[in-house]
């Protein structure tokens, strides 16, 4: 079986996030076809999205002629316009697309495109709004909410940790949480090693990194403590 990760990615709607979604896809060696229905857009991409073409993505006659429908993952990127956004999302659906993606601005935008068709809706504005307040909470250095209410931060320990293994924390009972990986702080010769795997039996200290999981609540109220 192919490893999906391999397969080429659609991309419909060429702005800011699409764009830049799409160049990060070809980066990273991924075959991208990128669709936009403005030429100026399309133009200026030539060269660094090795196939973009303009075309009207609410016509399932270009979309077909494009073989969209061949493709196995598609992201639906369109952003203001959300009749063309829905309307799209629905004809790829059409096609049978297995995995597509949509771009959402708001709530009601976010369950029209599930009901049409979208496995997956992102919300970049509203969810980089929601992890930006996560990080001006306490000690948090970076924030990934796995689930509606689980995440994984990467903070640095507090006091009441540093010194002792993991093992004698009490992080469960007392906040709830999970160290999983540990990066130590810079050693001798200011040789900073990468993260690790953390064992009962790690031991912290000031100037490390942690990441922690565990209900968004709890990482909250440990990246809080002193």
């Amino acid at each position: 079986m192919a490893d999906i990760r391999s397969e080429p990615v659609v991309v419909i709607g060429l702005g800011r996030f699409g764009t830049a979604l799409a160049l990060e896809l070809v980066k990273r060696g991924t075959e991208v076809l990128g669709i936009d229905h403005r030429p100026k857009i399309v133009q200026g991409l030539v060269g660094q999205i090795p196939h973009v073409i303009t075309a009207d993505s609410t016509d399932i006659e270009a979309l077909r002629q494009l073989s969209v429908g061949d493709f196995h993952r598609a992201v639906v990127a369109i952003g203001t316009d959300i009749q063309a956004s829905i309307l799209t999302t629905s004809l790829l659906s059409e096609l049978g697309i297995p995995d597509i993606w949509a771009k959402a601005i708001s709530g009601q935008h976010r369950n029209i495109l599930t009901r049409v068709g979208a496995h997956h809706v992102i919300a970049p504005e509203h969810d980089m709004g929601e992890r930006t307040a996560h990080l001006l909470t306490g000690r948090i250095l970076d924030y990934v909410e796995v689930d509606a209410d689980f995440a994984v931060i990467k903070t640095t320990p507090p006091r009441d940790v540093v010194g002792m293994p993991l093992r004698d924390s009490r992080l469960r009972s007392r906040w709830g949480v999970t160290v999983v990986a540990v990066k130590p702080q810079a050693g001798i010769g200011g040789h900073t090693p990468g993260f690790t795997h953390a064992t009962p039996d790690t031991t912290l200290s000031y100037g490390d990194l942690i990441l922690v999981v565990g209900p968004v609540d709890n990482v909250e109220r440990f990246a809080a403590t002193e």
